[in-house]
């Protein structure tokens, strides 16, 4: 089995994480792996990194014939068994690519959004397989045309070993002159209108009208950073709303939260319910794409309407005003993701989806 992926994102995020994460696996069960990327992909270089084998080629727009060539002949060369694409633009052009061939490989179409489809045939023909991050993404591609026997779901695992609360120290209090018994509830995201942050700054008047003594702190960067920070110094939170920029420390940030928020209003999967459940910290997320599959509902944390900061703001004070409900949700959040949502059983899941299409043939 030669199992290959094809990434034409210059950028890193989850879908570009979840693509390293599933390479390691497959790489260290003695799989023989490799991804194809544009020059200066971030993948490529993180990759290279972990000293897996990566393939330069550019993928330009339309149908690129210069691009879909250079991958024929490569894939031709190489003889991967299976490829897996993740993005439209290498899915178009890699798909083409490989039915070209004449004993062609498998393809497996990776489906990492919950959006209409720019072109649904990169979902209904080219590919073999449809794997989908979660099964709310796969119920939208149903309803969209494409055949529920195409689809496979399997969710983005979560590294417990880098987020592991007994490997972490906390520290994030002391760097913001905190002191250890403040309520600090925190989000780490992108700052993007979908993610919600615009609700939780108009909730957070409401917590502290009855818990003055709770911090935020909004980890990351994005579009929105500066609008973000206008409006919460508007509302008169800048002494309350702790703006970290982008971080790396990500499981030393989650170590240091009692609360774990993000009113997301679209999402496919969630991995950040994941990550913060992972380091042993209750969340509250919102009913929207996969993200009810991320949470257990009344036991590992709590679910609200997207777009509704005041039903935000009640389950934020249910929670912060009940230690001993934070302490069972806490409890449970770790065991949760660990039996359902590490790399482990992703890797599992996908090379599952690759053997099934061996005996296919």
């Amino acid at each position: 089995m030669r199992v290959w992926h094809t990434e034409s994102s210059l950028g890193w995020g989850g879908q570009e994480n979840r693509t390293l994460m599933e390479l390691e696996y497959l790489h260290g069960r003695g799989i023989e792996v490799a991804v194809v990327t544009p020059p200066g992909a971030r993948l490529a270089a993180r990759a290279q990194e972990k000293g897996l084998p990566v393939h330069s080629v550019p993928m330009g727009r339309g149908l690129a014939l210069d691009s879909l060539l250079a991958l024929r002949r490569l894939f031709a060369r190489h003889r991967p068994s299976h490829i897996n694409t993740h993005s439209g633009r290498d899915t178009l052009l890699a798909g083409l690519a490989a039915r070209s061939l004449w004993k062609r490989p498998h393809i497996v179409r990776t489906r990492h959004l919950i959006l209409p489809p720019t072109h649904l045939a990169t979902y209904t023909w080219l590919p073999d397989r449809v794997v989908t991050v979660s099964q709310a993404v796969a119920d939208d591609l149903a309803q969209r045309g494409v055949p529920r026997a195409r689809l496979r779901v399997v969710p983005t695992g979560v590294d417990l070993k880098r987020f592991d609360p007994a490997q972490v120290t906390p520290t994030l209090r002391q760097a913001l002159g905190l002191a250890p018994d403040v309520l600090l509830v925190g989000t780490l995201a992108i700052l993007r209108n979908k993610k919600g942050h615009r609700d939780l700054l108009a909730a957070i008047p409401r917590v502290l009208a009855r818990l003055p003594q709770v911090h935020f702190v909004i980890a990351g960067d994005g579009p929105q950073e500066a609008k973000l920070k206008a409006e919460a110094a508007n509302l008169g939170l800048s002494a309350h709303v702790h703006f970290l920029g982008l971080r790396r420390d990500v499981p030393e940030i989650l170590r240091a939260l009692d609360l774990f928020v993000l009113p997301t209003r679209e999402e496919a999967l969630g991995t950040a319910f994941l990550e913060a459940q992972a380091m042993g910290v209750p969340v509250i997320g919102t009913r929207v794409g996969g993200v009810p599959e991320t949470i257990r509902e009344g036991e590992t944390g709590l679910l609200v309407p997207p777009h509704d900061p005041e039903r935000l703001a009640a389950a934020l004070l249910e929670l912060l005003e009940n230690p001993g409900k934070r302490a069972a949700f806490a409890r449970a959040a770790r065991p949760w993701v660990a039996a359902h949502f590490g790399i482990e059983q992703m890797g599992a899941g996908m090379l599952a989806v690759y053997e099934e299409l061996e005996k296919s043939q």
